[in-house]
């Protein structure tokens, strides 16, 4: 059995309160962009569904903090951050109801089936992760302002530096579904990148 503090650490269907909750939101719709996202703007008041067949980081960090939305409401979040991620077979699914005239739709963007999705300094707002996880000399408890692993806190992240967080030198996901907020990256590249609007709901999973 692998040790519970160094070496690897196993979790199945974990929750995301301070549980580490690794990444694959890989594609909220600024992942086109390149260049960093500042984690100061507002979230709207939709979440979204990612899932991904795998997920392997380096350089990861997950702290506690919040979101701020639209009209003031404050959305409690784990921020799960690495200096390097990469994701194969990812889906990412957004539904809007109610659309005048429409009705319901649901946007789903596809990428990494072959060659995988890559991000630097990547940046999740976890809402709730289910996965098959291994983290390899993981260190829970440090202070989120003092861990050396992941990429640090965001600047402009809602968190304190004296709050509890934890750190690993890597983490392998598999089998990810996860609901998040935002997702913001210093560089996100999609390869086979494949985006559809569906009449009606055609969440990832």
């Amino acid at each position: 059995m692998e040790s519970q503090a160094r070496g690897g650490t196993r979790w199945k269907r974990f929750a995301v309160v301070m549980v580490p909750s690794v990444a694959a939101t890989a594609a909220i719709g600024v992942a086109l962009s390149q260049g960093a996202l500042a984690a100061s703007f507002q979230v709207s008041g939709q979440q979204f569904k990612v899932s991904a067949e795998r997920l392997e980081g380096k350089g990861f960090i997950q702290y506690g903090a919040y979101d701020e939305q639209v009209g003031g409401k404050n959305q409690p979040v784990a921020v799960s951050a690495f200096k390097h991620a990469e994701i194969n077979k990812m889906c990412q699914s957004v539904v809007t109801p109610d659309i005048p005239l429409v009705g319901t739709v649901t946007l789903q963007l596809n990428a990494g089936a072959k060659d995988p999705v890559t991000a630097e300094n990547l940046y999740i707002d976890v809402a709730q992760l289910d996965a098959d996880a291994t983290f390899r000399d993981i260190n829970i408890g440090v202070a989120a302002g003092a861990s050396n692993k992941g990429p640090g806190i965001n600047k402009d992240d809602h968190a304190s530096r004296g709050g509890f967080a934890q750190e690993a030198d890597s983490a392998t996901l598999t089998d990810v579904k996860q609901t998040a907020w935002a997702t913001s990256a210093g560089t996100f590249k999609l390869s086979g990148l494949s985006m559809k609007i569906h009449k009606g709901v055609k969440e990832c999973y």
